[in-house]
């Protein structure tokens, strides 16, 4: 079994849902992961529900609304933030695989 199909089945359809919002996200702009998940890229699997997220304040209420519609089920939990102390990691950020897929 894969990490991103143990992630599927521990969070009833959170790879799933995290695939839709990474998604979103690179169509809205800018976006870097940060906090539990983003861990993945550099060790073992951790399996966590929650989803941090830097976004630039301007993309914000488009890519929520874009989400909302999505009707996700799974129990990730996702946070966006526009935190002015993140915002450097945009321009820091790389492409990195996350429970084995990018």
């Amino acid at each position: 079994m894969t990490a991103v199909e143990a992630y599927e089945l521990t969070t009833r359809g959170g790879a799933t849902d995290f695939a839709c919002v990474i998604k979103a996200c690179e169509s809205f702009g800018p976006y870097c992961l940060i906090g539990d998940l983003a861990v993945n890229c550099y060790v073992e699997p951790v399996y966590t529900l929650d989803t941090d997220i830097v976004v630039i304040a301007r993309n914000l209420s488009m890519l929520s609304a874009h989400l909302q519609e999505q009707g996700f089920r799974s129990q990730l939990r996702i946070q966006f933030t526009t935190d002015e102390r993140y915002q450097a990691f945009l321009a820091r950020s790389v492409e990195a695989e996350v429970l084995g897929s990018v």
